[in-house]
């Protein structure tokens, strides 16, 4: 009835503005010429009007007709003046008509059209108060979207570098299919998955996996979803999914990024009464109260979990938590795989060679980085991509896209080559640091230079050596600045940030300050009010305070010392791989390491880019 209504008022409404449109089409024509009394009897006299009508009105005769021209005229002529006895005695013909009334509709047009539009403006606003077009009194219906598995592409193959979180779900899969095997053996599959990792590892990729293979009805809807600017709504419409969920049973409910409405309670300045909380409160029930769902089961992804209400992991809710991480090497090169597919590769392209080069790179990272390299190709008009490609797409993604168009002056330059020469010297005599892949002064991101020091394999634990050698290699660019130009400029002040805050951490995190001791500094705490951004108290006196800050400055010292024994010790080398820099811009490995043990640099042909 409501959209039947709906429906007519809208065609009510274009009729009206038609007719309207056609009036103001009727009234737009030429006017004709507005002219005295005077004017009117002379051009009688001078035989120059050729019809004459007369509309008697009240006081005034509206006088219209044409000129001999073609033209037309109007006039008001007073009735006292005796101006049909003038044209009868001159005996010029005319013809009269009465007044006509207004036309009927234009009376109904000109009161009703307001009317209308003003109604069809409130529809309209009350209609997109909701968005999507949705009905104003829908305010507490669900927005998931009902997918199966036909409608979804992407199945377990298209995963790559989380087996182990692959098997987890699988199991979940298996038990959609064919839960009497489950069920013989007394397990109870859980209600609830919570899928967390770092951003871009593929959480939600994961979950549209499941979809894909589950062949069950899949519910998706985003935490943010939930929540609107009326109160009630987010709790309704919790309410209206699980009913949705109900009538489909056995299905999944995918929540993505569960943090927007699950965060901890008590969080919020709004206290219990805070609308967000009353969404989780209803979501909490929903998952495990007295009306329990059974066969359906919750899955959520969030980078947060840190910050979820501790009654939405428990086990009953998200029995499971299943970390997405970071894949490793053999990972990598997985998924490098899944995303070359219908990529036209050169031989030359080896991907377990950039599985190595890519250390903490995520799923997306990866994704980003063949993409790059595809445009890089695409951009030089080449049919294939090559490991060329492959190698700068990876710079790229770490530090930006090159800036070769920055005009820099010698002396600028010569400051970078030294700069980066120092990080690339240091780096390669310390026995603990990572080896130099690149070093260049070509301007790439936020950066005027940099030297690409690349793991050979992956690491999950960092020890104290490699730590103060990272420090060293740090401070190596401000070094050699300092050693042969004879002044220090501001290029190191993102070196000096990071090697301050590993020796910070060093002493106040990891315990590993010798005079201190194995003792960890200020405690983390978790403010409420501030919706439990974790932050760092100072918990020591002011004693300790200072013995922090006079370790720090001892072992910065330290490590500058270090590196300027290296240096001093190494300065033929270092004008060398500066003189080699200025020349050609960029160093790669093997160039490095030919200066490094006094062998000729190859020179390599130059390749047409394109660019």
């Amino acid at each position: 009835m409501d959209k039947a209504f709906k429906n007519i008022a809208i065609y009510v409404l274009i009729v009206l503005l038609a007719l309207f449109a056609m009036k103001m089409a009727s009234t737009s024509e030429a006017k004709p010429k507005a002219i005295t009394y005077p004017e009117l009897v002379s051009a009688i006299e001078q035989g120059q009007v050729a019809s004459i009508n007369i509309i008697i009105q009240d006081l005034v005769y509206k006088v219209s007709g044409k000129f001999n021209d073609g033209s037309t005229y109007t006039a008001n002529v007073p009735r006292e003046s005796g101006f049909v006895i003038y044209l009868m005695e001159k005996g010029v013909s005319f013809s009269t008509d009465p007044e006509p009334p207004p036309a009927w509709w234009m009376s109904l047009l000109s009161t009703l059209l307001p009317i209308v539009i003003l109604i069809a403006f409130l529809v309209f606003i009350m209609n997109q108060t909701q968005g999507g077009g949705n009905r104003v009194m829908q305010f507490g219906k669900s927005r998931a979207r009902l997918l199966t598995g036909e409608q979804v592409k992407i199945s377990f193959k298209d995963v790559a570098g989380a087996e182990e979180a692959k098997e987890e779900m699988q199991e979940v899969v298996e038990f959609l299919k064919s839960p009497q095997k489950f069920i013989n053996i007394g397990a109870r599959i859980p209600k609830g998955v919570l899928l967390f990792g770092a951003p871009g590892t593929g959480k939600t990729l994961m979950a549209k996996a499941v979809a894909g293979e589950a062949g069950v009805p899949f519910f998706s809807i985003s935490g943010s979803d939930f929540v609107e600017m009326f109160v009630g709504v987010g709790a309704a419409r919790v309410r209206d999914l699980f009913e949705q969920a109900k009538k489909s049973s056995p299905c999944i409910v995918f929540i993505d990024e569960i943090d927007a409405v699950g965060r901890h309670r008590g969080a919020g300045l709004g206290g219990g009464h805070d609308e967000r909380e009353q969404t989780l409160n209803q979501l909490l029930v929903e998952m495990d109260g007295f009306s329990t769902n059974e066969g359906i089961i919750v899955m959520a992804s969030t980078n947060r979990p840190d910050i979820l209400d501790p009654a939405l992991l428990r086990p009953g809710r998200f029995d499971r938590h299943i970390l997405i991480d970071r894949p490793d090497v053999k990972g990598r090169e997985a998924i490098l795989e899944v995303h070359v597919q219908e990529k036209p590769l050169d031989d030359d392209v080896k991907l377990d060679i950039l599985a190595k080069r890519t250390p903490g790179f995520t799923g997306a990272d990866l994704a980003n980085m063949v993409n790059e390299a595809a445009l890089l190709a695409a951009r030089r008009g080449k049919s294939k991509i090559n490991m060329r490609e492959m190698e700068e797409a990876i710079e790229r993604v770490i530090a930006g896209p090159e800036k070769k168009s920055r005009v820099i002056s010698e002396k600028e330059k010569k400051l970078v080559a030294y700069h980066e020469a120092g990080h690339a010297l240091v780096g390669y005599f310390l026995p603990h640091t990572d080896k130099v892949h690149k070093i260049s002064i070509i301007p790439r991101g936020r950066a005027g230079g940099y030297t690409l020091l690349l793991p050979e394999e992956d690491r999950n634990y960092i020890t104290r050596s490699y730590l103060l050698d990272e420090v060293t290699t740090l401070l190596g660019g401000r070094v050699s600045e300092a050693l042969v130009l004879n002044d220090i400029s501001t290029g190191a002040q993102n070196d000096l940030e990071r090697a301050s805050s590993i020796v910070r951490k060093m002493i106040t995190e990891y315990g590993m300050s010798e005079e201190l001791g194995p003792i960890t500094f200020g405690h983390k705490s978790e403010e409420v009010f501030l919706g439990r951004d974790i932050s760092r108290d100072r918990n020591y006196s002011d004693a300790i305070a200072y013995a922090i800050d006079k370790e720090a400055s001892l072992y910065m010292e330290n490590s500058y010392s270090k590196a300027e024994e290296i240096l001093k010790t190494n300065m033929d080398k270092l004008h060398e791989v500066a003189r080699c820099l200025m020349d050609k811009e960029t160093l790669e490995a093997e160039e490095f390491e030919a200066i490094m043990k006094g062998e000729p640099i190859e020179e390599k042909p130059e390749e047409n880019t394109g660019e």
